[in-house]
């Protein structure tokens, strides 16, 4: 993600850079055997593919920068504490059970949960997000199983 005007400028440059690379590609002959076709092809799209993230987050600044941002997002951050708490309940874990994914006492998580998480650092509310992501302990449903 740009973050600022220098990171933009700096993206815009290497954009520009793998651009130029793609076309000098181009234009150079098969590289008379000295490089297999597919490492060729392989080093092509790989420079496709970073351009292609460097484009996307270009565009995501200008957007940014032009007022395109969803401010009903931010009402997410306020739902984040129920959200993770009923992610819990919801995959069956125990305070005791994400306590033991994090490294934590489950005294922690019970502090956590009951402040809704107003204690807990930035870091350890995705660490949180992240472990409650993991597999759970209920058998996968696959969109063909009959119950």
């Amino acid at each position: 993600m740009i973050k600022n005007e220098r990171q933009y400028r700096i993206t815009k440059k290497q954009a520009a850079c793998f651009l130029q690379t793609l076309e000098l590609l181009r234009q150079q002959p098969a590289e008379a055997g000295i490089v297999h076709p597919l490492v060729a092809q392989a080093r092509e799209d790989a420079l496709r593919s970073q351009l292609a993230d460097l484009e996307e987050q270009l565009q995501e600044y200008e957007a940014l920068k032009a007022g395109s941002f969803d401010l009903d997002a931010l009402n997410g951050v306020a739902e984040l504490p129920s959200i993770l708490i009923k992610a819990r309940i919801a995959l069956g874990l125990r305070h005791k059970d994400l306590a033991e994914r994090l490294g934590l006492k489950e005294q922690q998580i019970q502090r956590y949960e009951a402040t809704d998480y107003a204690t807990a650092s930035l870091t350890r509310i995705n660490e949180v997000a992240n472990a409650l992501r993991m597999e759970s302990n209920k058998p996968a449903q696959t969109p063909n199983s009959h119950s």
